[in-house]
């Protein structure tokens, strides 16, 4: 991931009861692109003429430009660049606008992206328990049509989007708008990403108790494999 910071070690919830509402990051914690960025690239290119471009090499290339970013405001613009960077070389012809403008489109509609599998169990049982849920994401205005159409946005209280908010995690002030809106302290706050640089980062800055989930990786400290762990956790 970009935007790499000097880390405070993930600390481990204790006690988790003193938790009343939980924030989730989306891409990678809640959904992901469907079945890869690479695909869904390709994809639009072949309606555009452009035929055969190979999807690893794209996903390749994507996740070298994201990781390459100083800085990323998700504004139009932005993306824009980053398509250009993602294609550069892998086409005779450089990225037109009215490709990238159906690419974008491409990414708002809910059928390019899964929901985990952990996802909605996992959120079903949370608001069960009456805890109050929320979203603290960087994204663009296409987040909150996207949520509804995915049928995510019925389980959140509070949305609160780094478009909109006028700040990007892992800056406090996006968390902070958060807690305001639940009307909640920050330790009574639980935040759950993927991203040690911009959601524990961030959400331990702001006062927030985080916990970094990790598919891919055995789960320690502070950490998650999967939601379904946190039904055990609250119960401790």
């Amino acid at each position: 991931m970009p935007f790499q910071h000097n880390l405070p070690p993930i600390q481990s919830i204790n006690p988790l009861r003193s938790v009343r509402a939980i924030t989730f990051d989306v891409g990678g914690t809640l959904i992901q692109p469907w079945p890869s960025v690479g695909h869904i690239y390709a994809a639009v290119a072949a309606c555009h003429g452009l035929h055969d471009i190979p999807v690893d090499s794209l996903n390749r290339q994507f996740a070298a430009a994201w990781k390459n970013l100083d800085a990323f405001n998700y504004t139009r613009s932005e993306w824009h660049s980053l398509v250009n960077q993602t294609f550069l070389g892998l086409t005779q012809i450089p990225v037109s606008n009215s490709f990238f403008s159906d690419l974008y489109v491409r990414f708002s509609q809910a059928d390019a992206w899964h929901i985990f599998d952990d996802v909605l169990p996992a959120l079903e049982f949370l608001h069960s328990r009456g805890l109050q849920l929320g979203i603290i994401s960087n994204w663009d205005e296409r987040l909150r049509p996207l949520l509804h159409d995915l049928n995510l946005h019925r389980f959140f209280q509070t949305i609160v989007v780094s478009c909109q908010a006028g700040a990007c995690k892992p800056s406090p002030a996006i968390f902070q708008q958060a807690g305001q809106k639940l009307a909640l302290q920050p330790r009574e706050i639980l935040h759950i990403g993927d991203s040690p640089a911009l959601d524990i980062a961030g959400a331990t800055a702001a006062g927030f108790q985080a916990l970094l989930l990790s598919r891919d990786a055995d789960s320690g400290p502070g950490q998650l494999k999967s939601l379904l762990e946190l039904p055990s956790l609250l119960r401790q």
